[in-house]
């Protein structure tokens, strides 16, 4: 039985939660059923991408030039026809657009995932006419999130009868306890410190500032309390300013951007996830397999990852004083975080490991 050949249509394979779904997805499917290749638009592959070629995984890199491109659409159809591709697996909008376009007319079959939105979302009445067509012909649609499938149906005009659920999956971490002991004595933290951390691309949308907001209120009452930040970006300067204002150089700690955030993960007593928009954070469930409890902002599909009060706390977006009361209620109640602690191993293990969401690719694929 010949392999369904199946590409991977995404801007590029740099850091970031569409990279490492797709990651999870292509090395974790049937490799006797499924071959994968990943075509990247924007000219280049990234880190994970060179990760998957180390795996013997093909990553092919386009360049898309501005506006709209009608040379790419003639590149992506000629390599759909050179690989054979029965499966165009497109991510994300615009490389959705440009696989649609390539894959018409092909013995190639669409997917569309969408992985989260823009915040603000916005209109995009241009796509009125263009959208519902596309989503009619392609042979399916998928989400990351319930909430990304309505913003799909609002803002992009697309039918939610054609729009399926399938949540993001990973495999569980796996951290070596001693090394995560040993790098908390080198960032300075003491067996007694009570340690929040978050992981993300330091940018306006994850809201960093809210974050060191609220832990500046829980420092103050506590000199135990140490604020792990792990990750770079293009706020850093601006988030280094506010630290240097309220005067917690010596209580938080920045990492910059770790290729293997793991060991960082593990030294966390709790997750935070105040972002103004997220569709299903692979980091926030990559802290739920390490049995770590997350206090999340009430948006996207922060709130269909973390349940209240099972394992973890949610509280209104950019909503200062209930993201001070929901640290304060958990970080000094160790039965809440034993609680919320094996609440997310337990939520993690039956709904977001790895072979769930490779297991309705597959079916899909099929």
């Amino acid at each position: 039985m010949d392999k369904i050949k199946v590409a991977h249509v995404t801007f590029d394979m740099a850091i970031g939660g569409t990279e490492q779904v797709i990651k999870q997805l292509v090395l974790n499917s049937d490799h006797e059923l499924f071959e994968h290749i990943v075509i990247c638009i924007d000219g280049k592959i990234g880190a994970i991408g060179e990760q998957l070629i180390e795996s013997g995984i093909a990553v092919k890199s386009l360049s898309r030039q501005p506006k709209l491109d009608f040379n790419m659409v003639g590149q992506l159809r000629r390599l759909i026809k050179d690989e054979q591709v029965k499966i165009l697996h497109c991510h994300q909008y615009t490389p959705f657009f440009y696989g649609y376009m390539a894959g018409f007319m092909t013995a190639a079959s669409i997917i569309f995932t969408e992985h989260g939105r823009f915040y603000p979302d916005v209109y995009r009445y241009k796509r009125l006419l263009v959208n519902p067509l596309m989503a009619v012909s392609c042979k399916a649609i998928t989400a990351i999130s319930q909430a990304t499938k309505l913003a799909l149906a609002q803002y992009e005009f697309m039918p939610k009868s054609r729009i399926e659920l399938i949540y993001n999956g990973i495999k569980s971490l796996d951290v070596d306890e001693q090394c995560s002991k040993k790098l908390a004595v080198e960032l300075g933290l003491k067996p007694d410190d009570k340690v929040l951390g978050t992981v993300s691309r330091l940018d306006p949308i994850k809201n960093h500032k809210l974050l060191i907001e609220s832990f500046f209120e829980i420092s103050r009452e506590d000199s135990s309390v140490k604020l792990l930040i792990v990750g770079d970006g293009p706020l850093r300067n601006d988030i280094e300013s506010q630290i240097e204002r309220l005067g917690l150089q010596e209580k938080v700690i920045m990492t910059g951007y770790q290729n293997n955030p793991a060991p960082y993960m593990a030294i966390m007593d709790i997750f935070l996830l105040p972002s103004f928009s997220e569709g299903t954070s692979m980091t926030l469930l990559e802290v739920m397999s390490l049995g770590i409890p997350s206090i999340v902002s009430n948006v996207g599909g922060n709130t269909e990852v973390i349940t209240h009060g099972e394992n973890g706390l949610v509280f209104e977006s950019d909503n200062l004083s209930a993201c001070v009361d929901c640290i304060s209620s958990l970080i000094y109640d160790d039965e809440l975080m034993k609680t919320l602690s094996n609440g997310a191993v337990e939520i993690f293990g039956s709904k977001f490991e790895v072979s769930n969401m490779v297991t309705s690719f597959e079916s899909l694929y099929k």
